[in-house]
């Protein structure tokens, strides 16, 4: 496998030693704090995580998903599904590519906040991106050290308050009717760091159908108590309307603004709302012990509109469910930081204990015309539940430098994971023995609830080795694992509704990693990864029916792949950045999913085999101005387990261009900024909706060439 990638760098480098300079002598590597949990150098870690700027989250960008910055992260797939009905398609290593809405496979967080439920689902669009300083990605075993995930972690961190008070502004405008107003204060006084933000986002959006609105309010207060203790408080709120036009058919993608007929007739949407609220408590207890204590509580309301064909022969009018979800979660954590040396060799030491839980109350109503039934009667209910997951981890990781060229890390993760659900529909008069009953209420009064427990522990061990000042080698191996979320167990059966599906497993993985990172000069870093993770057990789709997806446990995967990527500074304020992504994911052994035969071979959907991203920047800071071109490359992708001939989504090229003017005068900032997204107007397939056999619609087209204005003005104090 060695032998396979080590070529991949060398015409980069090569190529980037020729432009780089050493007149201006710059650090390209990153402090981050996601990896071990502490902050350490990246370049001295031995695993792949990178880290994304506040310019490169925020400037001429819409800031409402994740896909507007993480395409440039090596591993990282996060797809343009042109509306906001669903969180963006995230996968890492293609882990969490079957998902349809939400983020699955990942951990992700803000601040050290979990926005991933215990049960893995994360909902990165409760976010203001507008308030982000930086997101850490990291990929590989060490994700584990996370818990029930396989893929890898996100955390975002929100803007720390400046030295002196300041207030902003920013007001943008875009194409199909896009149009967004923000405004953010921040500072300290009397001893409290603050920072505030308010925004409002409004979309007709590219396609029919697709119109969509947000706000979002964020609190973030720092107050310093003492020399040696600090508390964070970060509350956060959001309020969504979005309507989702569908996935299209093959023969449709040619009219790609167009909503599906479905989703349409219906107007598919989702209404929703979160409000959460984490403290963060940091004490130093002496000058090698840190203790740390997080808690976090939360409500998120989720409403719904799915198309759903009525049953065959049905007397029944409805042709639409309302899926109304009101969920309660919190959770702690309470974390010991240990740091000195043992016979002369400096360690670290992190350990700790997290608890989480979720409660959801769920309701699915028949609905008509998108409007959910008024009388709440049990033959309008689909499924009235109530659903709870638990999860109680504990951990311990850590460092050792054996000699000064080495360094060891290792953890060790254990994860309990219950889940109940409880019928709160089931007319106990009405239930015989086997928990049938006679005619057509059979479904109706089935008594569906039920426990699920899982129960893993996964060990990562890795070692980095410095080989020069300038390069260091890594490797490390682990297990993982992750398991299916309440949505993916709700259903046995998608075409009845019957369930929750008791049976299905956790998928458990071994992976491996291995690399380099090294700097070319002064001015240029380059980082190399090869992997291979192999997974029992994968989480497949197993079908889709009228908006219910049931899930079922494929056979063995495995993915194999390597990521490069390098990070140059140019003379005359030129920069440049490039990231390439190889990614083989495919089923080790043949098995029948929703009645369809999966061969041994396939590759799994939504995943790419090839992924590409460079970007050139140009600076003239006389004028305040700056610029950067970039460009993205997917190959094509694969929309079901069977691989069915002629359907894979082709790949694509798009281009970008940005720029901005800024102007300071006094206490004022000012700047002016454009965006081109896709300005070569390219057609092409944003994303993909994996395993609609039933439909076929699979396909969700992006926008094609659009652009975005916008001011920004601050005053500071």
């Amino acid at each position: 496998m060695l032998k396979r990638y080590a070529a991949i760098p060398f015409a980069v480098m090569c190529l980037s030693a020729q432009l780089a300079q050493a007149e201006d002598v710059k650090t390209l590597s990153s402090v981050v704090i996601t990896a071990t949990k502490t902050e350490q150098d990246s370049f001295d870690l031995p695993m792949s995580i990178d880290k994304v700027s506040k310019e490169q989250i925020q400037d001429g960008n819409l800031r409402m998903t994740l896909s507007e910055s993480l395409a440039r992260v090596p591993g990282i797939t996060a797809q343009n599904r042109t509306q906001m009905a669903q969180d963006p398609q995230i996968s890492s290593r293609g882990f969490g590519a079957r998902s349809a809405f939400g983020v699955r496979g990942i951990r992700v967080y803000v601040d050290g906040i979990p926005l991933s439920m215990p049960d893995g689902i994360g909902n990165p669009g409760s976010v203001d991106l507008g308030m982000i300083d930086s997101i850490e990605v990291m990929r590989g075993p060490f994700s584990a050290m996370y818990g029930n995930s396989s893929g890898g972690v996100i955390q975002m961190f929100t803007e720390n308050a400046p030295k002196s008070p300041e207030i902003s502004g920013d007001v943008l405008a875009g194409s199909y009717g896009t149009y967004s107003e923000s405004v953010k204060a921040a500072g300290s006084t009397s001893g409290v760091d603050y920072l505030l933000g308010y925004s409002n986002f409004k979309s007709d959006g590219y396609r029919d159908s697709s119109d969509n609105t947000k706000k979002q309010a964020t609190a973030k207060l720092k107050t310093t108590i003492g020399d040696d203790a600090k508390l964070t408080t970060l509350i956060s709120w959001f309020d969504q309307y979005a309507k989702d036009p569908g996935g299209l058919k093959l023969s449709e993608i040619s009219t790609p603004n167009i909503a599906s007929s479905t989703s349409k007739l219906v107007s598919a949407r989702a209404e929703r709302s979160n409000t959460q609220i984490g403290f963060n408590f940091e004490k130093i207890l002496s000058s090698t012990d840190t203790l740390a204590l997080l808690a976090y509580a939360g409500k998120r309301d989720n409403t719904g509109i799915l198309y759903s064909a009525p049953p065959t022969g049905s007397a029944e009018t409805y042709n639409s469910r309302a899926s109304i979800i009101a969920r309660d979660f919190y959770g702690a954590e309470l974390k010991w930081l240990n740091k000195g040396n043992i016979s002369q060799m400096p360690y670290a030491l992190t350990s700790g204990i997290t608890f989480g839980q979720m409660i959801d109350d769920r309701n699915d109503i028949n609905a008509d015309n998108g409007v959910a039934r008024s009388s709440l009667i049990d033959n309008n209910f689909n499924r009235k539940e109530k659903q709870t997951a638990t999860i109680f981890d504990q951990y311990i990781q850590g460092s050792l430098t054996v000699i000064p060229e080495l360094d060891m890390h290792a953890g060790l993760r254990h994860t309990r994971l219950t889940m109940k659900f409880e019928d709160a529909l089931v007319d106990p008069s009405k239930v015989v023995a086997g928990n049938t009953v006679a005619a057509k209420e059979s479904k109706r009064f089935e008594d569906t609830s039920g426990n699920l427990t899982y129960d893993k522990t996964t060990p990562v061990i890795g070692g980095i080795y410095k080989l020069t000042p300038a390069v260091n080698l890594y490797a490390n191996a682990g297990m993982a694992f992750e398991t299916p979320t309440l949505v993916e167990t709700s259903f046995l059966d998608a075409t009845s509704g019957s369930g929750p599906n008791l049976s299905i497993k956790p998928s458990t993985s071994n992976n491996y990693e291995a690399g380099a990172k090294a700097f070319l000069n002064d001015n240029t870093k380059i980082n190399l990864t090869i992997f291979q993770v192999d997974t029992q057990n994968e989480i497949i789709i197993n079908s889709t029916v009228s908006g219910r997806t049931s899930y079922q446990n494929g056979k063995s995967t495995k993915r194999t792949g390597a990521e490069v990527s390098i990070d140059s500074l140019l003379p005359y304020n030129f920069s440049a950045y490039a990231s390439y992504t190889q990614l083989n994911a495919t089923f080790e052994e043949g098995f029948t999913s929703g009645g369809n035969t999966v061969a041994k071979g396939n590759l799994i959907p939504g995943t790419y085999k090839q992924q590409a991203f460079a970007e050139l920047a140009w600076s003239y800071p006389s004028w305040g101005f700056q610029t950067a071109l970039n460009a993205v490359y997917n190959s094509s992708t694969q929309v079901n387990d069977t691989n069915e001939a002629g359907t894979a989504a082709a790949g694509y090229t798009v281009f970008n261009l940005r720029a901005s003017l800024n102007q300071k005068t006094g206490p004022w900032s000012t700047t002016e900024y454009v965006t081109l997204n896709n300005f070569t107007d390219v057609k092409y397939i944003g994303s993909v909706r994996v395993n609609d056999y039933t439909a076929g619609r699979y396909y969700e087209p992006a926008a094609p060439a659009n652009w975005i204005v916008g001011v920004k003005a601050a005053y500071k104090f």
